[in-house]
């Protein structure tokens, strides 16, 4: 009986809460919210699901996953266990990305010196350590594919390792929808992360393969002279293939969708479209 009447006067605790919220909105706006917390009935419901709504509007939108700081925020209780896993893999696919980068100017130290870099890890910081947000002046504005192909121009005269590598991470970031923090409102294609794992093989292919007018490659990368045959960068890009496969498939099956699988011969294949 008393749990009865203590019910019934929380009911007309929030029936009055509501009433003046009616009352009292127009100039105002929604501002009544503090009649009803002082009327006892602040729901925290409500406050979790704004705050999750203000997390997602404010996702991060940059060049490159930051590193992971590996103590708690607060803005972890925003995210689903997926929205951790791909913040994770992202940040493998952008450490394998900039390896990559790195071998690549040691093994063609000339492409520095197309814009005076002093350095590799120069070189490597204009890619990833500047927030040019993909919009880079030495691409025209170019950015995937685009980018990629421009480093097997037999007329361009800039940076390819810069085109080529800028081109393969913006291309890759397009696919994590140019976020580099998840939350759970947020929702990753993943026949967008599928299409980028291919591109990622069909660049590959490029870069072992497109040779230029005399006959040589435009950028030189695995060595297979010598006693010892140097794969690292089949490694590396190998990593990068797997860690988008492993989270389109992931996704795909949390979320009942289908990835459309594409079978292309590498020697003619087109860059398949990522939104």
């Amino acid at each position: 009986m008393k749990y009865y009447v203590a019910s019934r006067a929380r009911a007309s605790s929030v029936s009055a809460g509501l009433r003046a919220c009616r009352l009292q909105k127009g100039a105002a706006g929604y501002a009544p919210y503090a009649n009803v917390h002082q009327a006892g009935v602040m729901p925290k419901q409500i406050l979790a699901v704004i705050c999750i709504f203000a997390l997602a509007a404010c996702a991060s939108r940059g060049t490159v996953p930051e590193k992971n700081s590996g103590g708690f925020s607060a803005s972890q209780l925003a995210k689903s266990d997926i929205d951790r896993f791909a913040e994770a893999h992202q940040r493998e696919v952008f450490a394998n990305l900039r390896a990559l980068a790195e071998k690549l100017y040691r093994r063609n130290p000339a492409e520095l010196k197309k814009h005076n870099r002093a350095s590799v890890a120069a070189g490597v910081a204009r890619i990833f350590d500047e927030p040019h947000a993909w919009n880079l002046a030495e691409l025209q504005g170019k950015r995937g594919a685009q980018a990629i192909q421009l480093a097997f121009q037999e007329d361009y005269r800039g940076d390819r390792v810069l085109a080529y590598m800028a081109g393969l991470a913006s291309m890759i970031q397009t696919a994590f929808q140019d976020k580099t923090e998840f939350f759970v409102l947020d929702d990753l294609e993943p026949q967008s992360l599928y299409n980028a794992a291919r591109n990622v093989e069909i660049a590959v292919w490029k870069l072992s393969n497109a040779h230029n007018a005399q006959g040589k490659l435009f950028l030189l990368s695995n060595e297979g002279a010598g006693p010892v045959a140097n794969l690292s960068f089949e490694r590396e890009f190998g990593k990068v293939i797997g860690s988008l496969d492993i989270l389109s498939k992931i996704i795909a099956d949390k979320t009942n969708r289908t990835v459309v699988k594409v079978i292309q011969s590498l020697a003619s294949a087109v860059f398949l479209p990522i939104k």
